[in-house]
């Protein structure tokens, strides 16, 4: 399983539709990935598999100190 964070009011899909998702969230100022990518501390040095449950660790700590309530967590099967 591979995820991703969104925001309850963006239409778009960040798996299939990243460019559209990306361009709604820093235009509503979210700057989701940015704040991702603060947060979680992946390397190159890790598997796929190990920077996969650091992103997820990570979603789940920035769902935890929301409270607007504007992130939550979407999930797909990895292909």
């Amino acid at each position: 399983m591979t995820y991703a964070i969104t925001t309850h009011d963006n239409p778009y899909d960040p798996f299939e539709q990243f460019l559209p998702w990306f361009l709604f969230d820093e235009e509503k100022g979210y700057h989701s990935c940015s704040r991702l990518g603060r947060i979680a501390q992946t390397s190159n040095q890790y598997s796929e598999q190990e920077n996969d449950q650091e992103i997820e660790r990570a979603i789940d700590e920035i769902i935890k100190y929301d409270i607007l309530n504007v992130y939550k967590k979407v999930k797909r099967r990895r292909q």
